[in-house]
């Protein structure tokens, strides 16, 4: 008689509902209906790739809180990576980014562009897209019983390595255990 094991069956679960949530991410709703959400999942050995990233951020940085995903993400079974190109904006002149109009937007980033932890100006549009994505994405974990916790962290770590093609990311790492490992965090 062919037996699954609970760890087998847990990696396997996690998995499908990684991309299942990848799937709720892409459907999400966007403004004007301009899609500029991106999505990959990563497990197995390369969330040590990335937690590394984290540890050496942590270093650079001061910022201990990279250093405390890090430790999450390396007990993690996968990763969700959501992001968003934020470069283009809708064209509704609306001023949420800092500009008066989405003319006066691409002029300023494309001759002074900023890349820090993340890339922009962004329109604030693609940013509202991106956290209804986010928040679709999560639901979904919620409701298969996947813990789960949004860590800018991880994006920022995936950014520097080159995982995604995006100016804002966000990673979201999935877990089940007996107790969320993401609930008592220190550090």
């Amino acid at each position: 008689m062919p037996v699954i094991s609970s760890e087998e069956a847990e990696e396997e679960g996690i998995l499908r509902a990684a991309e299942l949530m990848a799937i709720a991410a892409r459907t999400a709703p966007k403004a004007r209906g301009v899609d500029v959400i991106k999505t990959c999942i990563i497990y197995g050995e390369d969330l040590g790739k990335i937690a590394d990233k984290m540890e050496e951020i942590a270093d650079r940085t001061g910022m201990a809180f990279f250093r405390r995903d890090a430790n999450c993400l390396r007990r993690s079974k996968a990763v969700v990576l959501i992001g968003a190109s934020g470069s283009e904006p809708r064209g509704l002149d609306c001023g949420a980014c800092g500009f008066p109009t989405c003319e006066e937007f691409r002029r300023h980033r494309a001759e002074k562009g900023y890349k820090g932890m993340m890339r922009g100006p962004n329109c604030v549009k693609a940013m509202l897209d991106l956290g209804i994505a986010i928040g679709s994405a999560v639901k979904v974990a919620a409701d298969l019983n996947v813990d789960n916790r949004v860590m800018f962290t991880i994006g920022v770590a995936a950014l520097e390595l080159g995982l995604m093609d995006a100016d804002v990311a966000v990673g979201i790492p999935l877990s089940a255990t007996g107790k969320n490992i993401y609930f008592d965090r220190k550090g």
